[in-house]
Parts: structure tokens; C-alpha cells; sequence
């Protein structure tokens, strides 16, 4: 309705110009069409992204995607981030929401230094398995500090934010300690996968 009151306003300041009017009242409503659209995309988008991340990852540690693919994934995911937080910069002000802002803030360079590292590959000046590393343990954990401070702040839930922080920490050592086996890999990351998608999926359904 807002939006449609604006558009009128526009076409009567434009009455000596009907063409004006028409172009002001039409991107108007594009624009209101363009904000229903991306609206569903932007609140169940993450739901979907968390997990499809995770398997990516997982799936290069069998290489059955290649390292390239790895790349891209995590060129398109800096980008996501960034998006996501510009389009949701108002709606996550305050509370929860602006806690896991905070995280998407600080995770955006953590994914950009995974895009760094495999830039890095076969550069002896700069060793890409740090920026790697990087990437890939802190966004294990990061999510674990959002959960944390969900899990203390809502009523309904709780629980299930409590051990989505306990399967990224547990994910995270076991990557860390079973470094040389794509097994234990294997383990630790659907852990930190089955953690956050929980805690994400329950957050896009109750919330």
C-alpha cells in the first residue's frame, strides 16, 4: 500500500508530463514486484545454501568435484554473503538477527580467504593450505558463536541451537585431528553440516 500511495503521489506531481508519470508508476511497481520475488529467496535461501556448501566441500574431500569446482563455489558464496547482507542490512538491526549479521560480516574474509588460497595454488610466496584452513575452520565455528547466543536468547528451540554449536565444534576437531583421513574428514564435516543445517532449517521454519 505504501508503495502504491507513492506511485499515485508520483503520477499527480506528474500530470503535466503523462509519460513521466507512466515511467514512474511502472518502475515503481517493478520494484515492489522485484522485492516480493527475491523476499521467499532471502528467508529460505540459507536453509538451502548451509547444506549445499557442506556437501561441496565433503564431495572435494572424495574428489569427486574438482578443485576448480571448490573455487567457484566459494567465489559464488562470497558473493551470496555479501548480497544477503546488504539486501537484509535494516531487517537485521537488532537481537538475534543482528548477532548473525555479525557472523555473516566477519565470515565474508573468511570465505574470501578460501578464494585467496586457491588462488594461491602453486605459488611458492604465499601458502595457500593457511588460507584454506582459514576458510574452512572458521566457517565451522563461527556459526557455533550465532547458535550460542540463539540458543540463549529464544525460548521455543533451544535445544536444537545448543547442539548445532556442540556438532560444529566436535566437526571442527575432527577435521583438525583427522587431517590425513578422508573418512574421519568425512565424519567431522557432516557433523558440522547436520549441526548448522539444524540450526538454520529450524530458524527458517519457527522464525
Amino acid at each position: 500500500m505504501t508503495v502504491l500511495r507513492g506511485s499515485v503521489a508520483l503520477a499527480d506531481r506528474s500530470r503535466s508530463s503523462p509519460l513521466t508519470a507512466v515511467i514512474a508508476v511502472t518502475l515503481m511497481s517493478a520494484r515492489c514486484d522485484l522485492a516480493l520475488v527475491f523476499r521467499p529467496v532471502r528467508a529460505n535461501g540459507p536453509a538451502l545454501l548451509v547444506p549445499a556448501a557442506w556437501i561441496v566441500v565433503a564431495a572435494a574431500t572424495f574428489d569427486v568435484v574438482s578443485t576448480h569446482a571448490l573455487f567457484v563455489a566459494h567465489v559464488v558464496m562470497s558473493a551470496l554473503l555479501v548480497a544477503f547482507v546488504v539486501a537484509s542490512w535494516r531487517d537485521m538491526a537488532a537481537g538475534v538477527l543482528r548477532a548473525w549479521k555479525l557472523v555473516i560480516l566477519a565470515g565474508t574474509p573468511v570465505t574470501l580467504a578460501g578464494v585467496a588460497g586457491f588462488l594461491a595454488l602453486g605459488s611458492p610466496a604465499i601458502p595457500p593450505t593457511a588460507l584454506l584452513a582459514v576458510s574452512l575452520f572458521g566457517w565451522a565455528l563461527l556459526p557455533a558463536a550465532g547458535f550460542v547466543y540463539t540458543g540463549r536468547r529464544v525460548e521455543v528451540g533451544a535445544r536444537i541451537y545448543d547442539v548445532g554449536a556442540v556438532c560444529c565444534v566436535a566437526g571442527a576437531v575432527a577435521v583438525a585431528v583427522g587431517s590425513a583421513s578422508p573418512s574421519t574428514n568425512a565424519v567431522g564435516l557432516a557433523l558440522v553440516a547436520v549441526g548448522q543445517t539444524a540450526g538454520i532449517l529450524d530458524a527458517t521454519l519457527r522464525y
